[in-house]
């Protein structure tokens, strides 16, 4: 195989190291939003600080960049499901919506994990992503189907609650890919 088309593809991971990273992740998208949910308890705000800072997108995007897109868009399935059977979090009316929104996040993260991008740019990529699929989700429930348990402001609601955790994402993304990938150098 040509060097330049070496270069475009990295060896994929075994099944086994992806099914470790998806339970990984699933189980940061259920323990670092009860951090933020307990936090805000403590202070009076009930969940808002979990609706600010977006802590179930972190493990989900991660996975997808460091994992890849399979790994990535399971993740972001199972993540909302279990952390609402479990904790009830998100609300049932939402469930399907950030099922939606994460696996897409991190579908996208994951197809984007070899792309000749920085990875502020990849996360910023599969953010828009999410969104404007959650949005579409969003409008066909509400128009196409008569959901009457979710308005169609949410989507904007959601974007200016969240603004705090998408720049926190752009900040700790990079920064923890960067350091994974630090690592795998140093071992090799």
């Amino acid at each position: 195989m040509p060097t330049m088309v070496k270069t475009l593809f990295k060896p994929r991971l075994s099944v086994k190291v992806q099914t470790l990273a998806t339970l990984s992740a699933v189980v940061g998208a259920l323990a670092v939003p009860q951090i933020f949910h307990l936090l805000s308890a403590a202070s009076g705000l009930g969940t808002a600080l979990g609706e600010a800072f977006l802590p179930m997108h972190l493990p989900i995007l991660l996975v997808g960049l460091l994992a890849g897109p399979y790994t990535g868009a399971i993740s972001g399935l199972l993540g909302p499901l279990y952390s609402f059977a479990l904790s009830g979090m998100p609300g049932a009316a939402m469930l399907p919506f950030m099922m939606i929104e994460l696996c897409v996040y991190g579908l996208t993260a994951g197809l984007l994990q070899n792309a000749k991008l920085p990875t502020i740019g990849k996360v910023v990529v599969a953010q828009v992503a999410g969104r404007a699929v959650r949005a579409v989700a969003i409008l066909l429930a509400v128009y196409a189907f008569g959901n009457s348990q979710i308005a169609v402001s949410t989507i904007w609601m959601s974007i200016a609650t969240g603004l705090f955790g998408l720049a926190l994402q752009w900040a700790l993304l990079p920064l923890i890919v960067y350091r994974v990938e630090n690592l795998k150098k140093n071992e090799k």
